[in-house]
């Protein structure tokens, strides 16, 4: 082909890289705790929504779906409940973990909100800000017709 070599050195990359940019999780975590960080924060860098003073509670979040998984886990191997005799025969309980569980969920869920992280959540911080009644109103009124 004629012409010139091609330079890489000039080329820009049309996304941006942000393997780099994905902060480490904090240390205190636990091991399915940072797995769920690796998986998640790269999509949160994208979204903008992992600033760094937004580590700690994403972090809250990682472990809650960390516990999440743990005590379904636990729930799939030893079921939901146990039965106790009673002096009026066999009765149902549910397992300490099932209340650990809907605990952990209902974190995971606040802090899911807080990110954005629901269909809902999303659109509702996608919206942006609520904007100048005023002078909207102005722009339409002086508007050319």
């Amino acid at each position: 082909m004629r012409g010139a070599k091609p330079n890489l050195g000039n080329v820009i990359s049309m996304k941006e890289d942000i393997a780099d940019a994905v902060p480490n999780a904090p240390e205190w975590m636990s091991e399915d705790g940072r797995a769920t960080w690796r998986e998640l924060a790269p999509v949160m860098i994208r979204k903008k929504r992992l600033e760094p003073h937004h580590h700690h509670p994403f972090a809250v979040y990682c472990e809650a779906v960390s516990d999440v998984i743990r005590f379904t886990g636990d729930l799939a191997a030893f079921g939901h409940y146990y039965e106790v005799k009673t002096r009026n025969g066999l009765q149902q309980k549910k397992r300490a973990v099932w209340g650990l569980r809907q605990d952990a969920i209902s974190v995971m869920n606040q802090l899911a909100a807080r990110f954005g992280m629901t269909p809902v959540d999303e659109a509702r911080l996608s919206v942006g800000a609520q904007g100048d009644f005023f002078k909207d109103m102005m722009d339409a009124l002086n508007a050319p017709d």
